[in-house]
């Protein structure tokens, strides 16, 4: 009697699992290469993933502790090991009262399966190789304001996944980023209300506001938006005129004949945070850069009314016509999804 498995005869004996070593050599490679021909791309990656559920098992020597780790019920992985075994025509596991032993058949399979694994593994890393996504660099001019948190999570993120990606990230003032970019120094820049030239692809641009920083304690903190005309009588420490959030402030005081009651300008966002939690100052950032609770020292940030501060754009731009490395595009992406997610609803 015999029994066919991916399309091949075999011996009645195989189903009783008392396969002599050139019996489980035929029957494995000849389910492997049939399964090889008839597959879709798509049932192929079911493939591996089957493929990877048997190695679990086998490593974990119990269908329930593997289930466990793969996020799928007992009774699931058993049926997937099952439905594999019936059409293999033999098992790859030998059930006992504790846990599972592998059949001289699985022995077999698992080595085939781990192979196919680790092929798949390396061509997926030459794959990626190709893509630019596991050499980088990513090159990115930003503003400080993106620097302590909005960027570096993204980065975070990303080098999660690609782990070898290298990113060059230089923080600068709008007018310098826009210059390294021309120059190509560097293939995105993310900042806050740059010069616009013709040369310039905006990829996306959000909205900010412009946000008042001070202690949590501070007498302004009870307002949930302020008026320029509140901010007046208290201490403050202000971006230095090489920042735009300066350049704003100059702009709307100037026009509106407001005097605010300086006491210390810094370039440099980190020493300004500084300012407000030991000197008890207030200060000035956008939106996307104001403390939010989870970086520590006890900052917070209230906007400023538009009514007296309009928005302005937080743009992602690249050079016009220059096709990014691949790397970079990719990040440019993550960039564009993120921007998105903070636009303020219309």
């Amino acid at each position: 009697m015999t029994r066919s498995a991916g399309g091949v005869s075999l011996p009645a004996a195989a189903l009783r699992n008392k396969l002599s070593l050139s019996e489980c050599a035929y029957l494995l490679l000849s389910f492997c290469l049939s399964g090889a021909k008839k597959a879709s791309p798509g049932k192929r990656m079911r493939h591996l993933k089957l493929l990877t559920h048997v190695v679990e098992v086998a490593r974990t020597g119990s269908i329930r502790r593997a289930a466990e780790l793969l996020n799928l019920t007992p009774s699931a992985m058993n049926r997937r090991i099952q439905d594999l075994e019936a059409e293999i025509g033999t098992p790859l596991f030998e059930r006992r009262p504790r846990g599972v032993k592998l059949t001289t058949a699985g022995e077999m399979f698992v080595r085939y399966a781990r192979s196919q694994i680790a092929d798949a593994d390396r061509m997926k890393s030459q794959v990626e190789d190709l893509r630019g996504l596991r050499r980088g660099p990513i090159q990115i001019a930003c503003s400080q304001a993106l620097a302590l948190d909005f960027l570096a999570l993204r980065v975070a993120a990303f080098q999660k996944k690609h782990p070898k990606v290298v990113f060059d990230l230089k923080v600068m003032d709008h007018e310098r980023a826009m210059a390294a970019l021309a120059a190509y120094d560097v293939d995105l820049a993310l900042v806050h209300r740059p010069t616009m030239w013709p040369s310039l692809r905006v990829i996306n641009s959000v909205p900010q506001r412009l946000v008042v920083v001070m202690k949590a304690d501070h007498p302004l903190a009870a307002k949930k938006v302020l008026r320029l005309s509140d901010c007046v009588e208290y201490p403050a420490a202000l971006p230095d005129r090489t920042l735009s959030g300066r350049q704003i402030l100059d702009e709307v005081t100037t026009r509106r004949d407001l005097r605010l009651n300086m006491l210390a300008e810094s370039n440099s966002f980190e020493m300004l945070r500084g300012l407000v939690f030991h000197c008890d100052l207030i200060s000035f950032q956008i939106e996307i850069g104001a403390p939010n609770g989870t970086l520590g020292m006890g900052l917070i940030g209230r906007p400023i009314d538009t009514r007296d501060v309009p928005t302005a754009d937080l743009v992602l731009c690249q050079l016009r016509g220059r096709t990014l490395p691949v790397a970079a595009a990719t990040f440019a992406e993550i960039l564009t999804k993120s921007l998105n997610e903070i636009r303020p609803a219309a």
